[in-house]
């Protein structure tokens, strides 16, 4: 009996354990989350980082669905764009490859109108 052994792969090859956003990518998106906190409007969030996808989920209360999801998708990089933002029902509201303008659509619900 004969056992093969796996051909073995450079590292550049090898995928990752996890997917987890990055530190300037955090810093866009908590920079959204803390001025969405101090309007009213989300109340917590949650963070997974799994085998293909990291997720930032925004709750207006804890107990409930997230009310939006910024996601990021290596895989897709090279197609439609690694972020984007999914809505309640799984709706993908925007899908890019600038974080910047794909969190830009949760951004106008800031705008309101002064009576």
């Amino acid at each position: 009996m004969s056992f093969d052994t796996p051909p073995s792969s450079s590292t550049q090859e090898r995928l990752p354990e996890q997917v987890a956003f990055h530190r300037t990518e955090l810093a866009v998106i908590l920079s959204l989350y803390g001025r969405m906190v101090a309007a009213g409007e989300w109340r917590d969030y949650g963070i997974s980082c799994l085998r293909e996808v990291a997720v930032f989920s925004v709750f207006r209360r804890t107990a409930e669905m997230p009310l939006y999801r910024i996601e990021k998708r290596p895989k897709l990089r090279g197609r439609q764009g690694m972020y984007a933002v999914v809505g309640t029902g799984g709706q993908i509201l925007r899908r890019g490859h600038d974080l910047k303008s794909v969190v830009r659509v949760l951004e106008r619900k800031l705008i309101r109108a002064v009576d």
